[in-house]
């Protein structure tokens, strides 16, 4: 479907398909001629457009579905349809064109994808790029990538094609869920190909369950970089394909759904980056939003210039003398060669400098980028700076009127203006902060009367862009009311060392002091102080306001810090043993309740409990302590676990309420997936489960069973992936 620009028509609609299932996942515009590529997966062995069209299959490949990529004109009509694919299953998911107008596709596979001679590829894998004629007649190159596992490694969720012909690729792979329980996963990132990975954080390693990120060098010939991204441990990143971008040089923008209930996995945290706005998960009890742009800065030399004066981008004019911040917003180069237009040129390796303007004009600026080692190796770029001398200089003053119980307060206009430009009238806006309209003045004092007691921000703003350092601002804050009255808000109690926070909810107030009771002391609004040591402590605030009735006021509050514990464990035994549970023994000091994280998934509240691994490798093992005050303290050590496979089911049990041997259970070691089914002597399915810490008590819909053999089955899939199958009787006794 096409529509129109306003979203008001429909310039075309058409249907395309077979006989069969069809999907179409993808779609492009081709550079040149604006013809529509569309492309997907098919289980239809006659897709219109394919016939005597010349191109590379016409007919169905086979398997349980191909990847097929059909062309239409840019007003709806079918030129030609390809399959693509091997003789199993097959799916395209991406499909873009290189500046020349040659389409690529990648998707995954799980048949023999063809490989062109000589081109990088990883033999033997799942995930492909093909690059094709933009008639579709024939492959340019066709490669594979991966780890080698019998199916693909990841779903694709973005795909691009830069300006040098480099290929990115994007995808996630593994479980969502740490459980063995999870029909929504691929073989994982486990053995992805690697290349200055360690660029990213941990982009060196993987657990099975995080992003990839692949750029394939122009005709295919090499990994240009290799790489993971993600937590380890805990629930597998993941994400929707419409979350994820390429941009057109290769810079990729990826919404992920990440950070997944991580209060259940201690030390399990989302790489982010220094200075961010948020640099942990907001709910550790849910899954939340990460978002990434990296940069894999392959694509040859971009350029741009933006000004910042006065700490506001893009402004592109200021008072004499000017300083001016320059930066390359792309910051493609290694050489900068700057020109500021006043006789003035410099050369930087860093994308940044300043400059200082002394004299009033108007300069043209110029920035070339240049990295000799990429396909693009320099671009330009210009802005322009005016520097001019009609600053103007904002002040105010305020003065309560008389009685003191008043609000009303008059506001004094101290700004002064270039004796060639005085003030006109309307180029003030007064903003009160009270809801009130803003007052739009001249010069003049102005008189306002608030609503009602409590803090206001006010400003005056200089509107009149005449002056060079306009549109200006200045800031008062007003804490408004008849009497001062010093209050404060902050946790009685804390942990030792105890960040306190104290909100300072005072009513009026010019200046703030502020006694910690521990020697320290603050003249800020509200000040966070922090004690180290375990004890009462008095807090004082005094409020002082000329302005108000009675001058001053003094509000106390009392601060308990309290002792910590100190969280320690042993374990045994420290070398691991195969099929050996963990024995834990608590050597925590002050602590009268725990709470265990075995570092895979598993819990327990018990003071020195023993844990049974599932599966081998090494787990994050923590304990949170916690004394009587609910004051925590933590400490995490590895433990290694050596666990074989292995399942067995009792022949025999009696259910009769004694507490021994009361139930059937299915017992063994690295169990991922069961499923356990018990039937009577008449073939009737009397119990299942799929929970190995389930068992049958005997029952069927609420009545014991009579005393005799039950057959049973059971399919197994291990944690390492192995199969076992189990069949034989119990004995129900009584």
């Amino acid at each position: 479907m096409k529509i129109g620009p306003a979203v008001d028509s429909v310039l075309f609609s058409t249907l395309f398909g077979g006989a069969d299932d069809d999907g179409t996942f993808v779609l492009s515009l081709h550079p040149t001629t604006d013809d529509i590529y569309v492309a997907g997966a098919t289980r239809s062995t006659d897709l219109p457009g394919t016939s005597g069209s010349g191109v590379i299959a016409s007919t169905y490949q086979g398997g349980a579905s191909d990847g097929f990529i059909a062309i239409f004109s840019n007003g709806g009509a079918l030129q030609k349809t390809t399959y693509l694919g091997t003789t199993a299953m097959d799916a395209i998911y991406g499909l873009k064109f290189d500046p020349s107008g040659f389409p690529y596709v990648t998707g995954v596979t799980l048949g023999n994808w063809p490989v062109t001679p000589g081109v990088y590829n990883n033999p033997g894998t799942k995930q492909f790029i093909v690059k094709i004629q933009p008639d579709l007649s024939a492959t340019v190159y066709s490669t594979v990538f991966g780890s080698g596992t019998a199916t693909y490694n990841i779903s694709p969720v973005a795909f691009a094609v830069d300006k040098c012909e480099n290929v990115y690729v994007a995808g996630w792979g593994g479980k969502l869920s740490p459980s063995a329980n999870d029909p929504f996963h691929t073989s994982g990132t486990f053995g992805m190909p690697k290349k200055d990975c360690n660029v990213l954080p941990n982009g060196c390693s993987t657990d099975g369950s995080d992003f990839y990120f692949f750029v394939l060098k122009k005709n295919a010939e090499d990994i240009l970089f290799g790489a993971f991204y993600g937590q380890k441990g805990g629930f597998g990143d993941h994400v929707d394909g419409g979350t994820s971008r390429f941009d057109a040089n290769g810079v990729i923008y990826q919404s992920i759904c990440a950070a997944c209930f991580i209060s259940n996995f201690p030390g399990t945290t989302f790489p982010t980056t220094p200075g961010v706005w948020r640099p942990r998960s907001g709910n550790p009890r849910e899954c939340n939003l990460a978002a990434i742009k990296i940069e894999m800065d392959f694509s040859g030399v971009n350029n741009g210039i933006r000004p910042t004066i006065d700490g506001k981008p893009y402004r592109d004019y200021g008072c004499v003398p000017l300083t001016v911040d320059f930066l390359d917003t792309l910051r493609k180069g290694k050489i900068y060669m700057w020109d500021f237009g006043d006789t003035h040129q410099e050369t930087t390796t860093t994308p940044n400098t300043s400059h200082t303007y002394t004299n009033v004009g108007t300069y043209q600026v110029r920035l070339i980028s240049i990295d000799s080692s990429k396909c693009i190796m320099s671009d330009t770029a210009y802005t322009t700076v005016r520097v001019r001398a009609d600053r103007a200089v904002l002040g105010a003053t305020v003065k309560k009127q008389m009685p003191c119980t008043s609000l009303n307060y008059e506001f004094t206009n101290t700004s002064t203006a270039p004796a060639s430009k005085p003030f006109g009238s309307g180029v003030f806006i007064w903003d009160f902060g009270d809801g009130s309209p803003q007052e739009i003045t001249g010069p003049e004092n102005v008189i306002h009367t608030f609503p009602a007691p409590g803090t206001y921000n006010v400003t005056l703003s200089l509107s009149d862009t005449n002056y060079c350092n306009a549109p200006d601002t200045f800031f008062m804050t007003m804490r408004v009311a008849p009497n001062v009255k010093a209050r404060f808000t902050t946790n009685p109690e804390g942990c030792a060392p105890h960040l306190a926070t104290f909100e300072n909810i005072s009513e009026a107030g010019e200046s703030f002091q502020w006694d910690f009771g521990d020697g320290h002391t603050s003249t800020e609004f509200s000040p966070e102080h922090l004690y180290q040591n375990v004890g009462n402590y008095t807090v004082r605030l005094v409020v002082s306001d000329n302005n108000t009735c009675n001058k001053s006021d003094t509000s106390y509050q009392t601060i308990i810090v309290r002792p910590v514990p100190t969280a320690g464990f042993t374990y045994s035994p420290v070398v691991p043993q195969e099929n050996v549970p963990v024995s834990y023994t608590n050597t925590s000091i002050g602590a009268n309740h725990y709470l265990w994280f075995f570092g895979d998934g598993d819990t327990s509240v018990l003071a020195n409990p023993v844990h049974q691994y599932n599966s081998s490798g090494e787990f994050n093992t923590c304990l949170v302590a916690y004394n009587q005050y609910g004051c925590p303290d933590t400490t995490c050590q590895l433990v290694s676990a050596i666990v074989s496979p292995s399942v067995d089911v009792a022949n025999a049990f009696s259910p009769n309420g004694d507490g021994v041997n009361d139930k059937v259970y299915v017992r063994g070691y690295a169990i991922g997936k069961m499923m356990f089914k018990i039937y009577n002597r008449w073939g009737q399915l009397v119990y299942q489960s799929t929970n190995p810490n389930d068992g049958w008590d005997g029952k069927y819909k609420g009545v014991l069973q009579p005393m005799d053999a039950y057959g049973y089955t059971l399919e197994i899939e291990f944690t390492d992936g192995t199969k076992a199958t189990k069949k034989g009787d119990i004995t129900l006794l009584r």
